[in-house]
């Protein structure tokens, strides 16, 4: 998943992962996540974007999927660059994708704008979930 070049400096060598089991892990995760993208050399504004879609996805891991954990990765696609978090939780599962990422659709007592704001603010965004069997969100920002 992971490819590095030997030539560049890299402020993580291997996915690094992070279990998502309360609320000082959502804040462990974003101070993680805070500090690659900052030694990355994301622009400010892509750097807010990053940290509110972690954000809102750790807390669906916690809250929706009962726990789970965030992988943490520098990608390289080409002369491209970037990181790429993936949340894995063994909850529930969702029961329709396309609903769940609507705007305004909920299931706790939130405004109904997380998956879907979240994947609105990454480059990538993939989401597989099984009813039942768990939900894998991925998300991908470019360094532009």
């Amino acid at each position: 998943m992971t490819s590095m070049n030997s030539s560049m400096t890299s402020p993580i060598s291997q996915p690094q992962k992070q279990s998502i089991q309360s609320e000082e892990d959502i804040v462990k995760v974003r101070q993680n996540v805070k500090r690659i993208a900052a030694l990355l050399n994301f622009r400010p504004l892509n750097q807010t974007k990053i940290m509110t879609a972690v954000s809102e996805l750790a807390r669906n891991t916690l809250e929706h999927g009962g726990g789970g954990e965030a992988t943490i990765s520098i990608i390289d696609k080409g002369r491209r660059r970037g990181l790429q978090i993936v949340f894995l939780d063994e909850g529930n599962g969702i029961n329709d994708i396309q609903q769940a990422l609507q705007d305004g659709f909920t299931t706790g007592n939130s405004m109904g704008l997380g998956l879907g704001g979240s994947k609105r603010l990454m480059d990538e965004f993939n989401i597989e979930s099984v009813p039942g069997s768990g939900t894998k969100v991925t998300v991908v920002k470019w360094i532009s």
